[in-house]
């Protein structure tokens, strides 16, 4: 990189902390801090749905996808997300959104007390945010990978500038601060995104090239589904999908949770399942035609990198490495401004009784010491993330096992359907789906397509059994004014 491409990435640097500066005259209480105060505009809740869902990891690890089997990887990723995000928008967005509008809720597993028990909510507020600890971690530690491949600078000083700037935006400015870095991020995502693509597709022999390289590419590149990506594999990956970008990932369900009502919180949804199915196209595009350009490349996770430098002018190299700096931070900080509600709101209450019964602006200051506590820590995983060696990438592998099982009683909590499902229905089924998980990548040694869906089904089966099992047993009353209220926007 030259110092142009260094000038680009520090006025990127800036202008997110600026806008984190900003971002304070908006935030009066922890709602807004957490929840946006429930005004988030459609528009802006779509966009930063999209690209929260989403990290550096698609430019690194699915560009090895990408070059070895081709546009399978469209198909179950971003294909998945597309239709996870349709059927989210009737049956999930909007009730997420009433949900805070009669319970008041500024966390994603503060209504499980109530719809199933205290101890429900502990169970699933602590796992996820020990296991969260871990994930944004190895989130930080691949930013250092990044910015150490394109400068050469040491890991650790890429996850001390990023975090530095991230701690500082989401700290001081909270959810409006993260929605409108994420609009920043998208849009040099776009930019820098669009203008390799186009310099590709000119190498390549012009437009015609993005229907023209099936055929100079290796045999099955261009199928729906090829190598280890069955259809198997694409029934539970779009089951996992469904879970977690409807709520299990609780970053997700906050930007529904922050609409003004339940039908702006659909129109976000369709905005961000636009967006899954049409971005990707052009993003993927470099990666699918790199064995044209990079031919027998050892590594193919460096593919996108060598063809950025390859193919882009000075500063233009400084604004793809700031996209995918913006890709993995727009994560990062959503996740940890979530956890920061979960511990907030539903944790610390519990731990201590001095935290029960805060008003906004004491809710607010616990919130800023939560978040700045959080990310430290998150920061001090990913800088120690070569000690952890196999135990992280492990947490990791149960993290990904568990949002499923996880996310089957919270998100089927909040449908009419599953009214008779109680709190020994909600932890038996994440119970069952982690044995599955044991079972199948540990005693079965099963391949990845089980290790995926074997886990989801298992908790939706014991979670529908049980329910039909409690079917005659009366309901709670406030458990079941909760779910009339959540079923329309009246």
């Amino acid at each position: 990189m030259q110092f142009l491409d260094y000038a680009v990435v520090a006025i990127f640097f800036l202008l997110v902390a600026a806008i984190g500066w900003v971002a304070v005259r908006r935030i009066a209480g922890s709602s807004d801090y957490f929840v946006g105060g429930g005004k988030i505009p459609w528009w802006l809740g779509g966009i930063s749905h999209h690209v929260s869902g989403h990290s550096g990891v698609v430019f690194v690890a699915y560009a090895v996808v990408a070059y070895n089997y081709g546009f399978t990887l469209y198909v179950w990723w971003a294909c998945s997300i597309t239709v996870a995000c349709v059927v989210g928008a009737f049956w999930f967005a909007p009730r997420w959104a009433r949900l805070r509008a009669i319970q008041g809720i500024e966390s994603p597993t503060e209504y499980l007390a109530l719809r199933y028990s205290v101890a429900t909510q502990q169970l699933m507020a602590w796992s996820g945010m020990l296991l969260k600890l871990f994930d944004v971690g190895a989130k930080w530690a691949s930013i250092g990978v990044l910015l150490h491949g394109f400068t050469g600078l040491p890991i650790s000083t890429g996850i001390w500038v990023s975090g530095a700037v991230s701690l500082f935006y989401i700290t001081v400015g909270g959810l409006w601060a993260d929605l409108y870095t994420d609009l920043l991020q998208f849009a040099v995502q776009v930019v820098a995104g669009l203008i390799l693509c186009v310099a590709i597709a000119n190498h390549l022999g012009g437009l015609s090239s993005a229907w023209t390289i099936w055929e100079r590419l290796p045999a099955g590149h261009g199928q729906l589904l090829n190598g280890p990506y069955t259809p198997l594999f694409l029934v539970g990956y779009m089951a996992g999908t469904m879970l977690s970008y409807n709520g299990g990932t609780w970053n997700l369900a906050v930007r529904y949770i922050g609409a003004p009502s339940g039908a702006s919180a659909r129109k976000s949804a369709l905005l961000s399942a636009a967006l899954y199915l049409v971005w990707p196209l052009f993003m993927f595009f470099p990666m699918w035609a790199a064995p044209i350009i990079l031919p027998d490349l050892a590594d193919p996770s460096q593919s996108y990198v060598l063809l950025t430098k390859q193919f882009l002018p000075v500063g233009l190299v400084g604004l793809v490495l700031a996209s995918m700096f913006a890709a993995t931070m727009a994560m990062t900080t959503s996740d940890t401004n979530t956890i920061s509600s979960v511990i907030t709101r539903d944790i610390l209450p519990t731990v201590s009784a001095r935290f029960r019964g805060m008003d906004q602006r004491r809710s607010l200051r616990v919130a800023r010491w939560t978040t700045l506590g959080f990310t430290l820590l998150t920061l001090l995983v990913g800088l120690e993330a070569d000690r952890f060696g196999g135990i992280l990438g492990l947490i990791i592998s149960w993290f990904a096992a568990l949002i499923g099982p996880v996310s089957v009683p919270m998100l089927f909590g909040l449908l009419p359907i599953y009214r008779h499902a109680d709190a020994r229905a909600a932890i038996g089924s994440i119970l069952a789906g982690f044995a599955a998980f044991a079972l199948t990548t540990y005693g079965l040694k099963s391949n990845q397509d089980w290790r995926v869906l074997a886990p989801i089904a298992t908790s939706v089966v014991v979670f529908s059994a049980m329910a039909w099992l409690n079917r005659h047993r009366p309901i709670p009353e406030p458990v079941a004014a909760l779910l009339r209220g959540v079923s329309d926007d009246t």
